[in-house]
């Protein structure tokens, strides 16, 4: 598949940017039809412990268990669309395992769309399991990780995916080392770079597989670095990782998730991209989020600023078991469905940007990562992306200074309060970011002499170097 970078906005202004609505709807499955006008529930789940040990265990849990729930709960409850999640288990990297799973999904899908008229689809998410040391391209040695992460995208399309998805690691090495130090530099060069690179050459075969097989080729999100980072910078009771440096790796993360798009996937990326409010401004494409819905999964600050310009609305993940209200799954389906009703009536009545705007307000100080992802913010750095949007580097240079910017302009005028360890990192990171060189040929072999010892696992190989 062919890649376009993106070098202008999709959006004349941040103030377009509306829940329900992107600039490229995207269709898919049965009468699911996202971006065009309506919020629509995306249920994510995990099967029970155990049930991954058989290949006809795991189907019933999937497809008798799971899937039927959900779609029982949508009909009983009147929810007229419903997308399901289905993130691959390890173990579903061979055929036996998954292939009963998707062909099944699939089935069910259609049965309920004829007998109850649910719109429904799934998305399938299949598994990366590379690592940086083993090599993250076929035929480098060690296991077959790469063969089976393109083996697992062609069965997922063979037997019936509506929407292919991953969540990648390129760059993963970099990024552990730069969360658990501090370091902007390597999570600049590891995720910004290399993950772009990664993520521009595996999304380029995933398109392909998809399309030759009648399938949606999603999106994909840096779950392994930007997420990580969010996650350990925690909330109020947490000082380990600064949340003004987790912010900042948050808008270096949009430039990397966008490449997907650019190399031939058109949506909805995945909902744990919390950097996919940037990612939209500048492609148009639909978006999936999770917030104030994911508290089975984890618990974040931003939980319905997040929701302010979403086309999918997810709760993450949850473990499938019974509760007071029914299933797991039938319950958080509830959760989100009903939220995304609301989003629907705001836009009936008239009233999707009051409440987009409620949405965002309600969260935009609670911390500076929230802040830089406020839907005008979020606006700004992807017009930074975008200006230099041929130059995977420099745009994801750009995109960290706009965002550590934003943020000091908000402590400076009052709104956004900072503790002194967060204002001395923020500091510390536009020092860094601003000394650093524009030429991706020399931040190439600063980096590969800088971290040599630090992040021995570093192989220019495995991006093509």
């Amino acid at each position: 598949m062919a890649v376009t970078r993106y070098t202008k906005m999709a959006y004349d202004s941040a103030d377009d940017l509306v829940f329900g609505q992107a600039k490229h709807p995207v269709s898919y499955g049965f009468g699911i039809k996202i971006g065009a006008g309506v919020v629509i529930p995306e249920i994510n789940y995990a099967p029970r412990p155990g049930a991954e040990k058989d290949p006809e265990k795991l189907r019933r849990e999937y497809v008798d268990y799971i899937s039927k729930d959900i779609l029982n709960r949508a009909v009983t409850a009147g929810f007229p669309n419903v997308q399901l999640e289905t993130e691959w288990v390890s173990q579903m990297n061979q055929e036996k395992l998954s292939a009963p799973v998707v062909a099944g999904q699939k089935a069910i899908c259609e049965k309920y769309h004829e007998e109850y008229g649910v719109n429904c689809a799934v998305r399938q998410t299949i598994p990366d399991q590379r690592e940086a040391d083993e090599g993250l391209r076929p035929g480098m040695g060690g296991r077959s990780y790469p063969e089976k992460l393109f083996e697992c995208a062609e069965i997922a399309c063979e037997n019936g995916a509506d929407n292919l998805s991953c969540e990648t690691v390129g760059g993963k090495e970099f990024a552990d080392y730069a969360v658990t130090n501090g370091d902007i530099t390597a999570f600049l060069f590891g995720v910004g770079y290399l993950g772009s690179l990664d993520m521009t050459y595996v999304w380029q075969q995933f398109a392909d597989i998809a399309k030759k097989n009648k399938c949606v080729a999603g999106g994909d999100t840096n779950c392994s670095g930007a997420n990580v980072s969010m996650f350990m910078a925690g909330g109020y009771l947490d000082n380990d990782v600064q949340r003004t440096f987790s912010a900042v790796t948050r808008c270096i993360a949009s430039a990397r998730t966008l490449a997907a798009w650019e190399s031939g996937a058109i949506g909805p990326d995945k909902d744990c991209g919390y950097e996919g409010i940037i990612c939209k401004s500048i492609a148009g494409k639909p978006c999936a989020q999770e917030g104030k819905n994911c508290q089975c999964a984890h618990c974040d600050l931003q939980g319905n600023l997040i929701a302010q310009a979403c086309d999918l609305w997810s709760n993450e993940s949850v473990e499938y078991h019974p509760e007071f209200g029914g299933t797991s799954v039938q319950c958080w389906f509830g959760s989100i469905a009903y939220e995304a009703a609301l989003m629907n009536t705001a836009t009936q009545l008239g009233q999707a940007k009051t409440l987009r705007d409620m949405y965002m307000y309600t969260d935009r100080t609670r911390g500076p990562e929230g802040y830089v992802l406020a839907y005008d913010h979020a606006y700004m750095v992807g017009q930074a992306i975008a200006e230099v949007g041929n130059d995977l580097y420099l745009r994801a240079k750009r995109a960290g200074q706009k965002g550590a910017e934003i943020i000091l302009k908000g402590y400076e005028s009052k709104e956004l309060p900072l503790t002194n360890k967060q204002l001395d990192t923020l500091k510390s990171i536009i020092k860094t970011l601003d000394g650093l060189t524009d030429d991706t040929d020399k931040i190439t072999e600063f980096c590969a002499k800088e971290y040599k010892d630090t992040v021995p696992n570093y192989n220019p190989k495995n991006y093509g170097l």
